[in-house]
């Protein structure tokens, strides 16, 4: 999908690390929400409370996921599944554009 109809989007941004991962939060009518944002390349360590569904919409990353000792390389068109209550880690190549979806539990 390259278009979300009907939402409603909250001004203000998620800032991370010092200005170099950004997001804006986009709600669904539903009550689901998404991410939109852009990482600049560097290592990053991610904490998430709820369940998550990471689509890289372009750029280039390394992820490590809780329980693996393997890095596993993405780019444009892949997405990975993140648990809730975990951390994860991310070797960003390349500026970034993500979209990340929370799973309802």
């Amino acid at each position: 999908m390259s278009e979300f109809s009907d939402v409603t989007i909250v001004k203000a941004a998620n800032i991370y690390f010092d200005g170099k991962v950004t997001s804006r939060t986009v709600k669904f009518a539903d009550g689901t929400r998404k991410t939109l944002g852009i990482m600049m390349p560097g290592e990053y360590t991610f904490d998430t409370a709820e369940a998550e569904i990471v689509e890289i919409l372009s750029g280039k990353m390394d992820v490590k996921l809780p329980g693996s000792e393997k890095w596993r390389a993405c780019a444009a068109g892949d997405s990975f599944d993140v648990p809730a209550k975990v951390h994860f880690d991310l070797k960003v190549h390349e500026v970034t554009d993500y979209c990340c979806s929370y799973v309802a539990g």
